[in-house]
């Protein structure tokens, strides 16, 4: 029986955009877990302008899946090098201007994140890794739908 299809042999190596190798993959990782502390501020100060209990929910369960993430992270880290991540330096953290302003930053945080994770994925050796990293991404995919809720949810206010 015969198959149709087009054989690798004659395919051009294609690279995607975002492709990158598999030490920047590791840089990018150690990257997103320093900035941590400054995270966790950030969220702790959005759920604290928080206008009601619903929005200091969403945000707070946005906030606990992020801490998973980070230990992800770290633990593929740890496995990948065999080397744990250090504290990250002291940064200032920068309050939000207003409530409003803040959901819009963390929607675009989100949204920067996915294309982040993107080029990690494409550098991590497929299985597990690969396969944990979409999970985060989809993830910051609902995020950013949560944030765009509350964005749209506060401008009728």
């Amino acid at each position: 029986m015969m198959y149709w299809g087009y054989s690798t042999a004659y395919r051009q190596s294609f690279q995607p955009i975002w492709q990158t190798t598999f030490q920047q993959a590791l840089a990018m990782i150690r990257s997103a877990v320093q900035g941590e502390r400054h995270d966790e501020l950030f969220y702790e100060e959005l759920i604290r302008l928080a206008p009601d209990q619903m929005q200091r929910n969403i945000i707070a369960s946005i906030r606990d899946d992020e801490r998973g993430h980070n230990q992800m992270f770290r633990s593929m880290y740890k496995e990948l090098t065999g080397q744990e991540i250090g504290p990250s330096p002291e940064v200032p953290f920068q309050k939000p201007v207003s409530y409003l302003d803040g959901i819009v930053s963390a929607l675009f945080g989100e949204l920067s994140a996915v294309e982040k994770y993107r080029s990690i994925w494409s550098g991590l050796p497929a299985g597990v890794y690969q396969n944990t990293l979409l999970g985060i991404i989809l993830d910051e995919q609902k995020h950013a739908a949560k944030y765009n809720y509350l964005f749209a949810l506060n401008q009728k206010r």
